[in-house]
């Protein structure tokens, strides 16, 4: 059971061929101190990452099944998420327009299987940047948005549909101006596909104007990064500001600069849930703090 007192718990939890990634569980503490606070309920949501639908490759044999399997271990669930978020890289890149939409179209009807039907999408690189988000916007509108839940404000960047990898001068007035209409003590959530901060900028791990984004967010004293991209688990603190990326539904890659180029961890048969896991991550408001355990998952 989630307690009050804790602001944050997140779980991810693997499943699937290759991955089935982020599994969050987010709790609010009493709010208190601020004339406009109010009080949180616990709740949590789910994370989903880096499905790449339309993939064919030697680095995931079963790509055409893991999108499926995570719908059904999501539908499996207990107890039920009160949304479920995409951080992008739904489809596999493609020139093709036509192909782009098929794949967009396929995913959407897939995902439409989830038994929770707040279901909320942002894209990735391979998703909007050939288009400028276009398409992605055909199927499932803005690229950038913020909303509420129960006393939390998640707000979601777009870092993709400039194939320069930027934000953007007039999204980031956009989150300014948002963003100044929360409470200073607010918690606040962040969604975006890559990494605001430069982990390894020479393998597109990075957000060109990152650091701006990261300067009005540090204003605020609760904030919590999510993202994906780099299909894997990575923790990163900038001030108080703490990231997490998700892993992959379709494949890992590297260990950030490991190696010269980013290419896929070869598959193995022998091994198809390598890099699996789930983890726990708890945020305790007074004093704050978080406190991760990690778990691996293992073939039954």
């Amino acid at each position: 059971m989630i307690n009050r007192r804790n602001f944050m718990k997140l779980s991810a939890m693997g499943g699937g061929a290759v991955f089935l990634s982020g599994l969050s569980r987010l709790a609010q503490a009493e709010a208190g101190g601020n004339a406009v606070a109010t009080a949180y309920d616990d709740f949590y949501f789910v994370q989903l990452s880096d499905i790449h639908w339309g993939y064919q490759g030697p680095a995931n044999p079963e790509a055409g099944n893991t999108l499926r399997k995570a719908v059904a271990t999501v539908n499996g669930l207990e107890s039920q998420p009160e949304f479920i978020i995409f951080t992008g890289d739904l489809t596999h890149t493609t020139d093709d327009p036509m192909e782009r939409r098929k794949r967009l179209a396929e995913f959407r009807d897939i995902a439409s299987e989830l038994k929770v039907k707040n279901v909320r999408f942002i894209p990735g690189e391979h998703d909007a940047s050939l288009d400028n988000g276009a398409a992605f916007k055909e199927f499932f509108g803005k690229t950038h948005y913020s909303f509420d839940h129960k006393g939390v404000h998640f707000v979601t960047l777009d870092n993709v549909s400039d194939p320069g990898a930027s934000i953007g001068a007039a999204q980031l007035d956009w989150l300014s101006a948002d963003l100044a209409r929360q409470a200073k003590d607010a918690r606040i959530v962040i969604f975006t596909h890559r990494p605001l901060f430069d982990l390894v900028p020479k393998w597109d791990w990075a957000t060109r104007d990152g650091a701006k984004a990261i300067q009005i967010l540090i204003q605020y004293p609760n904030v919590t990064v999510f993202y994906g991209h780099i299909h894997q688990e990575n923790h990163h603190q900038t001030g108080h500001i703490a990231h997490h990326s998700a892993k992959s539904l379709i494949f890992p890659l590297p260990a950030p600069g490991s190696q010269d180029k980013r290419t896929p961890l070869p598959w193995n048969p022998d091994a198809p849930f390598a890099g699996l896991g789930f983890r726990e991550v708890e945020a305790e408001a007074k004093p704050p703090r978080l406190k991760i355990t990690e778990f691996p998952v293992t073939r039954g």
